[in-house]
């Protein structure tokens, strides 16, 4: 009896945490296989609200997020018709955080599983942040899937390893096992040209991680993502989409990974979205560029009509 309740103590305490994080649609799960481990991914499934248009749309949450910041994307995008699968990947969220050697590829192959078991051979797949550089990888992999690309200031435009210094992984995990509501925050604050007392939410959304049980094996997955990013670069294959690709810049927007190690004198010269966006816009044949002048990292969340928009006027 004391083992079952011990374990019953354990499995509310870990729901008790981020997994406390409020969702706005009921969270189901896929179990996958990878590197001898089982593991489970969350994902949230939601029916259009709308005349259904038989189309579906799959959104790909950045590295400091999970499912919950695309609550207005889904709500405008089922009213469209469209249903809408929104999954944590594995190593975020509601997901589980294995200790794996984490890369695009696996994250690409994990979310096509999951449009599978769902029987969904098309889709459109909009991606923000980290995400945009999983969409180009996934896009890459599996073309006869992808319908339409729409990619929302993606991190990776450009190649973090010639300009930002190496960081071992021991030293990221330092980092992030250090991490506090403070520091999440001021990085998050970085995100927008002007803070405003509603974007608070999603910092209390990344810092829920801080008082969770496993704090220190989410660390470590926050440590190993980071080197993902570094260590696979897309940049250099762009050239290669085929999907009708759009692009969503907000011009504010100054974001790099690893930007507090770069020498003070050169940091101008790089995360200049204007000039990325522009330059990625000609890379991918075809693609369009909506640019949104004042707007930060976060268009779907600092300027949600003009996002809206751009996206619907994409998708018609």
């Amino acid at each position: 009896m004391k083992i079952y309740l011990s374990l019953f103590v354990c499995l509310f305490t870990f729901s008790a945490f981020a997994q406390d994080v409020s969702y706005p649609h009921p969270i189901k799960y896929i179990t996958l296989r990878q590197e001898q481990k089982t593991m489970r991914m969350a994902y949230m499934d939601v029916a259009p609200a709308g005349n259904p248009t038989g189309k579906s749309a799959i959104l790909f949450h950045g590295k400091n997020f999970n499912g919950t910041y695309w609550r207005d994307v889904i709500s405008f995008l089922s009213k469209a018709g469209y249903r809408v699968i929104v999954p944590d990947q594995v190593g975020w969220g509601k997901s589980d955080y294995p200790d794996l050697h984490y890369s695009f590829h696996a994250l690409a192959a994990n979310n096509k599983r999951l449009l599978d078991s769902l029987k969904i051979k098309n889709v459109t797949v909009i991606a923000h942040s980290m995400g945009g550089m999983l969409a180009t990888r996934f896009t890459l992999l599996y073309p006869e899937v992808v319908s339409k690309l729409i990619l929302e200031n993606p991190i990776g435009l450009e190649d973090y390893r010639t300009f930002v210094p190496y960081s071992p992984i021991d030293s990221l995990y330092k980092t992030e096992a250090s991490a506090t509501y403070a520091s999440y925050k001021k990085y998050q604050q970085s995100y927008y040209p002007e803070w405003k007392p509603e974007y608070e939410e999603w910092v209390r959304a990344q810092a829920a991680a801080l008082n969770d049980p496993r704090f220190k094996e989410i660390a470590w997955v926050n440590a190993l993502t980071y080197q993902m990013i570094y260590e696979q670069p897309v940049c250099y294959e762009f050239k290669h989409i085929r999907a009708p690709t759009l692009l969503i810049i907000g011009q504010a927007d100054r974001t790099i990974v690893g930007k507090a190690r770069i020498p003070k004198d050169i940091v101008n010269q790089y995360g200049q979205y204007p000039e990325l966006g522009k330059r990625t816009q000609q890379q991918i044949p075809g693609s369009q560029l909506v640019a949104l002048p004042g707007v930060g990292h976060i268009p779907h969340v600092q300027s949600l009509e003009a996002y809206t928009k751009a996206v619907l006027a994409f998708l018609k």
